[in-house]
């Protein structure tokens, strides 16, 4: 029952999640109306968070839904009286913003919607609450549920680097100047096509491989390592073309109208790279990037990760190899000839990884291996000295599953 969403309509009712109710088996008909006069009809109460709500709506008009909630990792942040640094990953940044810190007030006070509204007139669209978790909010509850979700996966990051070492910030991203501009708004899609958009009918057989992908980004929501919009998946079609998912789209809940048949022409920032392994790499039939929390760990501390953990970690990957950022720069080829030369899957410091294979299965298959090995690596190290494969396994693997 913890936790409370809302969402607010254009004459000013907030529609909220009730007092002291399952969140897991809400029906739409529970939800509660609440006037701008404070009034509501129906059995259930309004959640008693509902004065932080409309603190909020009053304080920034163009905030449509807020989530307040809280997960394990964010609540640790709370409670240390910490906030997450989404500047170690610039698709965290632009998603979340900066967050700010609200000071602890008694929960359902007018005084607790103070100080959170207080945060978000600075410009804020996230809110670490102290002592009390985090509130979220967005244009609406996509957008929301993407900021909350990416947040908590930065702070699982962040708390899972410090197994590993220091945590490395962008050059870009370090400056002098905490301060947002009120309202501040996720980034414009990249050019070409916008979401809702189609550039042309997709065949039949793009259909099924559309189906595919959705599938697989939903399915990557499950396993943690894809949430809210983080995470890219293609595969190609006939011809020189592909299919990719659209900027801005949930991967929980990916339909066929969040995924684009495209002739070369991107949805974003990054989508050149898709066309430049389709185009150099034939055997390459689906690339996914994504910004799991363990793998990202190793990602922001510039730490290479050993894959010879177990046989599957090795066959799957035997290299996982680390590029600077600036690899994604255009006009760079490391991150080309590392596929080329038979390497499937990489890492890009700050960033991301990306994996390519002969299917998508393949390719989930190794995002999927890749970062459990980050994880067992990790969670390995606070039980003792990890002891990787030996010279002698490796040998015998790879006369055993790659000798022609």
């Amino acid at each position: 029952s913890g936790g409370n969403i809302s969402v607010i309509d254009s004459i000013g009712n907030i529609w909220i999640t009730p007092s002291g109710t399952d969140k897991g088996s809400l029906k739409p008909e529970e939800v509660v109306c609440v006037a701008p006069d404070g009034v509501f009809e129906g059995p259930q109460k309004p959640s008693m968070e509902y004065p932080l709500h409309r603190a909020v709506y009053d304080a920034r008009p163009d905030i449509r839904a807020m989530i307040h909630a809280h997960p394990p990792l964010l609540t640790s942040f709370s409670i240390l009286h910490q906030i997450p640094d989404t500047s170690v990953i610039n698709e965290w940044r632009q998603i979340c913003g900066q967050v700010g810190y609200a000071a602890y007030a008694i929960p359902g006070s007018m005084a607790m919607g103070q100080n959170v509204a207080e945060e978000f007139m600075k410009g804020h669209d996230a809110v670490i609450m102290e002592n009390h978790a985090i509130v979220a909010g967005g244009k609406d509850l996509a957008e929301a549920l993407a900021r909350l979700e990416a947040l908590e996966f930065c702070a699982t990051t962040l708390h899972a680097a410090t197994a590993l070492g220091e945590i490395s910030i962008p050059d870009h991203a370090q400056n002098d100047n905490p301060e947002l501009p009120a309202g501040s708004q996720l980034p414009p899609p990249g050019p070409g096509l916008h979401p809702g958009e189609t550039d042309s009918a997709l065949t039949p057989e793009e259909e099924q491989l559309a189906d595919e992908i959705c599938r697989m980004a939903s399915r990557a929501c499950d396993r943690g390592l894809m949430y809210g919009f983080c995470g890219t998946v293609s595969a190609r079609a006939a011809g020189d073309r592909f299919l990719i998912t659209r900027e801005r789209v949930l991967r929980c809940d990916i339909r066929k109208t969040g995924i684009a048949g495209t002739d070369n022409t991107g949805t974003g920032l990054n989508t050149w790279l898709h066309v430049e392994i389709y185009h150099r790499l034939p055997s390459v039939n689906a690339v996914i990037m994504a910004r799991p929390p363990w793998l990202m760990a190793f990602a922001v501390t510039a730490k290479e990760i050993d894959v010879r953990t177990i046989p599957e970690s090795w066959i799957l990957l035997q290299e996982l190899p680390l590029l600077p950022l600036q690899a994604l720069q255009q006009g760079r080829g490391e991150i080309f000839d590392m596929l080329a030369g038979g390497i499937p899957a990489l890492m890009i410091a700050n960033d991301s990884v990306i994996v390519t294979g002969e299917s998508l299965m393949q390719a989930f298959d190794r995002l999927e291996v890749a970062e459990m090995t980050a994880m067992s690596l990790i969670l390995g190290k606070s039980l003792g000295s990890v002891s990787p494969l030996s010279d002698a396994n490796i040998d015998e693997l790879r006369r055993v599953f790659f000798s022609k």
